[in-house]
């Protein structure tokens, strides 16, 4: 977390807001699958496979499935120098806005919630370093271990202030469930368009920044060449 900017921490608050509430919805919607967190889906699978009904653990291997492709597809589509953060963003905002579609037409559930997992997968792929992500955006585990370690360093005395992200970016996912609890019981269906509308003002938001900060450096450039 360290190595990522105070502009990449506000984004990934952001997206961890849109996250849990994409979570949320998905979780009500499938009674009791997640489409970001991936630990309970597994957990799911297993027990359907061995209650007895192995037709329902397909769905949580789907999600699963769905959800590693995103991944895949994101960390292609960004690229080495994340240059490209606002494409996958914007990809992810396309997709959830088409199982929104599905949903309000009333076809493809529940499979459609494997839309919702790819994009969710692919939100993981803006911040990697040496093949790994540095920021958990769509899931609590990692970011709560983050929390562990950064606590366990206040009580040694290394770092008094690595809680602070790890614990912002808990808050905004758990915050981002609770908004899309809230949103499902007043928009229903509805409720997924408004994910697919914040996802797209954020990846507008990114590919501006992204454009800026080139512009800038092209200006420094020829000011060096002066």
């Amino acid at each position: 977390m360290r190595e990522v900017s105070r502009r990449g921490v506000a984004l990934s608050i952001a997206l961890s807001v849109v996250a849990g509430y994409v979570d949320a919805l998905g979780f009500i919607e499938t009674g009791g699958l997640f489409v970001s967190f991936m630990s309970g889906n597994s957990t799911q699978f297993g027990v359907e496979l061995w209650g007895g009904e192995a037709v329902a653990a397909l769905l949580p291997l789907a999600l699963v499935g769905s959800f590693v492709l995103g991944v895949a597809g994101g960390a292609l589509a960004v690229g080495a120098d994340g240059r490209r953060r606002g494409v996958v963003v914007g990809a992810a905002a396309v997709v959830v806005a088409m199982s929104a579609a599905l949903g309000l037409a009333e076809t493809g559930a529940p499979w459609r919630f494997a839309l919702l997992a790819l994009a969710m997968g692919s939100l993981n792929t803006l911040y990697l370093a040496e093949g790994r992500a540095r920021v958990a955006i769509t899931y609590a585990t990692g970011t709560l271990v983050s929390l562990g370690l950064a606590l366990a360093a206040v009580v040694t005395g290394r770092d008094r202030h690595a809680w602070r992200r790890p614990l912002l970016l808990w808050s905004a996912l758990a915050a981002g469930a609770v908004i899309g609890a809230a949103a499902h019981r007043w928009l229903a269906e509805g409720a997924l368009v408004a994910a697919a509308i914040a996802l797209g003002i954020l990846a507008i938001g990114i590919v501006i920044v992204a454009r800026g900060r080139s512009h800038r450096g092209r200006l420094r450039g020829r000011g060096g060449h002066a």
